[in-house]
C-alpha cells in the first residue's frame, strides 16, 4: 500500500460531501416498482457488479423473484456499467438511499434493504462510510460476492492498464484501504456477507478471512459460505450473481428477519434446486448466456487508464473552501 493509502482518513462521523452528480442524472439512475410509493414496508434496493446494468444483472433473477414475492424493491444503474470511478458511483447510492428512506412526504420515515452483488454489494459501504447520514436510512446490507477487500485478480488485470473500477478493486489500492479504514461496520445495520469458495473473481475468497467478509465496527455481522448450507456446492461468481439458489436464500432470509441472515433457517432442500426462483429454466441457457456476454464484451471494450482515481478530497479530509 502506497503513497495517499497511508494517509489520514475523514473521521467517521464527519458529515458527508455534497453530491456533485446532478439530480437529473441521479433521478433516471433510480427505478422503482410502483408499490415503492405506496408501501411503507421496508423497500430493497438491486445494486448491480461491474460491468453490469439491473436489467442485465437482475430482470431474469431477483426483480422476478422480488415481484412473485410481493415485495416492493427499486434497481440503480451505476453510471458507464459500474466501470468508472466507483466514488461517482456511491453517490447514485447515496440519493437512492435518500429517495426510497422518503415515505408520505417524510424524508427517512422508512428504512432500506439493500442487497448488492459483487461491486454492487461493496459501493453501499462507501456510502455508508463516507456519508454517516446514510446509516440511519438502512436496516441490512447483503452482499453477494462483494469485493469488500478487493482482488487479488484485479492486480493481474491492471499490469498495463485497466478501468477505473478494476483499479480500485485491487485489494492493495487506495480505494480500498479508505473504504476499510477505521470501522468496516457501523451500528443498527446488519450485514450479510454471502460469498462463495469457489469465486473466481474476488479473490481469496475461502473463508472469514476472505475479500468478502466484514469484521470491524459495531454492525451485526453473518459472514456465510453457501457451502456452509450446501456442502460441495460449486456456485462461482456469475452464478452467484444471478441464479445461485443457496445465495438467493440467504440474501432472501436476511431481508425477511430481523437481525442479518441464519445459514440454519436455510431449508436443506434449496442444496438440490437448480435455480434460485425467478429464473425461467426454458430461457435460462438464453439469459445467462446473454449475461456473460455483456461481461465479456464491456470489460473488453471499455477504455482503460494507466493508474487508480486519486482519492477525493473528502476522504482525507483534506478539502479547501
Amino acid at each position: 500500500m502506497v503513497g495517499v493509502a497511508r494517509a489520514g482518513y475523514a473521521p467517521l462521523n464527519q458529515p458527508g460531501p455534497k453530491l456533485e452528480v446532478s439530480g437529473r442524472l441521479l433521478r433516471a439512475a433510480l427505478r422503482c416498482t410502483p408499490e415503492v410509493a405506496s408501501d411503507p414496508r421496508e423497500p430493497i434496493l438491486l445494486i448491480p457488479g461491474t460491468t453490469l446494468t439491473p436489467e442485465a444483472n437482475f430482470s431474469w433473477n431477483y426483480e422476478r423473484a422480488l415481484t412473485a414475492l410481493g415485495l416492493p424493491y427499486c434497481t440503480v444503474e451505476l453510471p458507464n456499467h459500474a466501470m468508472s470511478d466507483i466514488q461517482v458511483a456511491a453517490e447514485y447510492v447515496v440519493y437512492a438511499l435518500r429517495r426510497m428512506s422518503s415515505f408520505e412526504g417524510k424524508n427517512g420515515a422508512r428504512k432500506v434493504q439493500v442487497i448488492g452483488y459483487s461491486q454492487g454489494g461493496m459501493v453501499p459501504r462507501w456510502a455508508l462510510r463516507f456519508w454517516p447520514d446514510t446509516r440511519k436510512l438502512v436496516d441490512d446490507d447483503v452482499g453477494l460476492d462483494a469485493s469488500n477487500h478487493g482482488t487479488v485478480t484485479a492486480e493481474a488485470a491492471c499490469l498495463e492498464a485497466c478501468a477505473p473500477a478494476v483499479w480500485q478493486q485491487r485489494d492493495n489500492s487506495a480505494f480500498t484501504a479508505a473504504l476499510n479504514s477505521y470501522a468496516e461496520t457501523f451500528p443498527a445495520i446488519s450485514y450479510t456477507e454471502v460469498y462463495s469458495q469457489n469465486d473466481e473473481i474476488v479473490v481469496p475468497n475461502l473463508n472469514e478471512q476472505g475479500s468478502s467478509s466484514v469484521h470491524s465496527g459495531a454492525g451485526e455481522i453473518a459472514n456465510i459460505a453457501v457451502q456452509e448450507v450446501c456442502p460441495g456446492h460449486v456456485a462461482d461468481h456469475l452464478a452467484m450473481g444471478s441464479y445461485d439458489p443457496v445465495g438467493y436464500a440467504l440474501a432472501i432470509d436476511a431481508v425477511t428477519h430481523a437481525g442479518p441472515a441464519q445459514a440454519s433457517r436455510i431449508a436443506a432442500t434449496v442444496c438440490a434446486e437448480p435455480f434460485q426462483p425467478g429464473v425461467d429454466p426454458s430461457t435460462f441457457a438464453q439469459d445467462d448466456a446473454k449475461y456473460d456476454q455483456e461481461i465479456s464484451e464491456v470489460f473488453a471494450t471499455y477504455p482503460r487508464s494507466k493508474s487508480e482515481p486519486p482519492l477525493k478530497c473528502y476522504v482525507t479530509a483534506s478539502c479547501r473552501g
